[in-house]
């Protein structure tokens, strides 16, 4: 029987930022490897006019805002995801680099060429 999807219940805001953090994990320009298996994010990107760029892919505002957000943060540290340095960075967790928020192929727009 697969797994629970969102087993942590996080609601749309932290699901979006999760994923977020998770693509800035991937990204050399933002990524730290860390040796407990977690991973540091810092230069957290600012929106130019409705979106921004996060290696590859392109990342309407709109599904940005809880990049700035305390409180979203504040849920995933408390759900063992990140340890938060908010607003300047955060650590993902081995956990939080490996839960699917399902969100990726939604809020992560991807060129075709």
């Amino acid at each position: 029987m697969p797994g629970k999807r969102n087993p942590l219940n996080l609601n749309a805001l932290q699901l979006k930022t999760l994923t977020l953090l998770q693509e800035l994990a991937r990204s050399p320009d933002h990524a730290t490897a860390l040796g407990d298996g977690g991973v540091g994010v810092s230069g957290m990107p600012h929106a130019h006019g409705d979106h921004f760029h996060v290696g590859g892919a392109l990342v309407m505002a709109r599904d940005a805002t809880g990049l700035s957000n305390p409180g979203a943060w504040a849920a995933l540290e408390r759900k063992g995801l990140i340890k938060s340095q908010f607003p300047h960075a955060a650590v993902l967790t081995p956990a939080g680099l490996a839960y699917d928020t399902g969100l990726a192929d939604v809020i992560l727009h991807r060129g075709g060429h």
